[in-house]
């Protein structure tokens, strides 16, 4: 259901992409916003300076209670859990809380796509996004072409889309990446929403897997039966969800597709796609330029969203043709010395370390490090014990993850471990340390949070430094 936001009181916790975007969509729609962050007036200067052509009221340093007092509603932006005091008074209060994905769901004119899990999103989502774009651009290479419509693509990666629904039209298709810090608060499924994967993660926000599986399986919760989900059928996580699926039931792996299932699959080699109307062969797994088995079931996971969402099969062939990845993943920053060092900045967890590891076959120097999310790190340190020459650990997450592979393997480790306080001072132990030959992989599998603002600056630090070295 739609609400009328014209003369509502709006608090919006957190000032930064999500709660800039919901300020400009509220205020254009006759809302009364307050931003609320509890940064500083001067942290928050340039977020004040992209908001000073509206009537929106700061309150900064801390999250006063008393502004619930005069609040109709209260939207949060991802990084503020239910748990955090203001949040949790809210409800107390039983004041209405939001998100700007909630709220872009229940205006949107078009079909949506949704993608979350654990591990992948931004790679897969982006590659929707190029299939979708394919479609969508009247591409003359493409003998069945959607023409005069267009593809949206952001949600938690790029701009929000409540900054460009006000633009979309019927035919169009919305395409968002969704994190289980989003899906907490909505009420509203995407038309065709992709489950990738559930692992450990986030855990320090969720507390318990059953809480952070919750979150995930709500994207599911609302769809109806002319709906469409689409699970990863190689993992526990995601797979164990296939009895809430309401619509059609599409999936994607590595293992067979059993028979009158719809998905993707591989077989000699070659990527299919089975719909009800039977099989078709994509192209080889040769074709895609991208690292690593992790990035092979990305692709096979865009197949099967594209192909439940109804792109044409050039256009999805076309979304994958020349993909070399997004910035920030097993991102080659530069060959110096011999030595290649690679950008995994996204890796905030153990698991998707583990998946940038095996991805190389060189000897590795690896980056370890930055804030805990309360994850077990065990089967990455007996991975490092076998695959790993060099570890140079820094941030906050340093001696836990020591302790962790101090525990994997007894006796001398079969690699050489340097500590250092933060990501400049390990680039430079990582120069000292690397051969050529070697790659220095930064992939922390911890979050940037101790250090800088996101995983994202955490990168760009990462490529300045290393494009600095000589």
């Amino acid at each position: 259901m739609k609400t009328d936001w014209k003369g509502k009181r709006v608090l919006i916790i957190g000032g930064a992409r999500q709660g800039q975007a919901l300020a400009r969509w509220l205020t254009r729609h006759g809302a009364r916003v307050t931003v609320n962050d509890r940064q500083s007036s001067e942290a928050m200067r340039a977020a004040q300076d992209a908001l000073a052509d509206l009537p929106v009221t700061w309150v900064l340093g801390g999250h006063p209670l008393e502004l619930l007092d005069g609040a109709d509603v209260v939207c949060l932006s991802g990084g503020v859990p239910l748990t955090n005091p203001i949040a949790a008074e809210a409800l107390k209060r039983g004041i209405p809380l939001t998100n700007d994905t909630q709220i872009f769901m229940e205006i949107v004119p078009c079909p949506t796509i949704g993608i979350t899990g654990s591990a992948g999103k931004t790679t897969t989502t982006t590659l929707v996004g190029r299939m979708a774009k394919s479609a969508y651009s009247g591409d003359k290479r493409l003998s069945h072409v959607i023409r005069h419509m267009s593809a949206w693509l952001g949600g938690n990666i790029g701009d929000p889309l409540l900054n460009y629904v006000d633009d979309m039209q019927p035919d169009d298709l919305a395409i968002l990446e969704i994190s289980s810090f989003q899906l907490e608060q909505m009420t509203i499924s995407p038309n065709f929403a992709a489950i990738l994967n559930v692992t450990p993660n986030h855990l320090d926000r969720h507390g318990t897997m059953a809480a952070y599986t919750a979150a995930k399986a709500r994207i599911l919760q609302f769809q109806t039966g002319q709906d469409a989900a689409i699970l990863g059928r190689d993992d526990p996580g995601a797979w164990n969800l296939r009895d809430k699926v309401r619509g059609v039931l599409y999936s994607f792996g590595f293992s067979q597709l059993s028979s009158g299932s719809r998905g993707a699959f591989v077989r000699q080699g070659v990527i299919y796609l089975r719909t009800k109307e039977g099989e078709t062969a994509l192209l080889g797994e040769t074709d895609i330029q991208l690292r690593g088995d992790h990035n092979r079931l990305n692709v096979l996971a865009a197949c099967a969203i594209a192909c439940a969402a109804g792109l044409p099969v050039e256009a999805i062939k076309a979304g994958i043709q020349g993909f070399r990845g997004v910035a920030h993943r097993l991102e080659l920053v530069r060959e110096w010395n011999g030595v290649h060092w690679y950008n995994d900045s996204i890796a905030t967890a153990p698991e998707r370390t583990i998946a940038a590891i095996r991805s190389f076959d060189e000897p590795i120097v690896l980056l370890l490090g930055g804030r805990d999310k309360n994850l077990p790190w065990e089967e990455l340190a007996a991975l490092v014990h076998k695959r790993v020459d060099h570890v140079i650990l820094f941030g906050e997450a340093a001696e836990k993850i020591n302790a962790a592979l101090r525990a994997a393997g007894p006796g001398q480790p079969p690699y050489t471990l340097a500590c250092c306080t933060g990501l400049k001072e390990a680039i430079q132990a990582a120069a000292r340390a690397a051969e050529p030959g070697d790659v220095v992989l930064l992939s922390p599998g911890g979050t940037s949070f101790d250090e800088f603002r996101d995983f994202e600056e955490r990168g760009e630090v990462f490529r300045k430094w290393v494009s600095e070295l000589s």
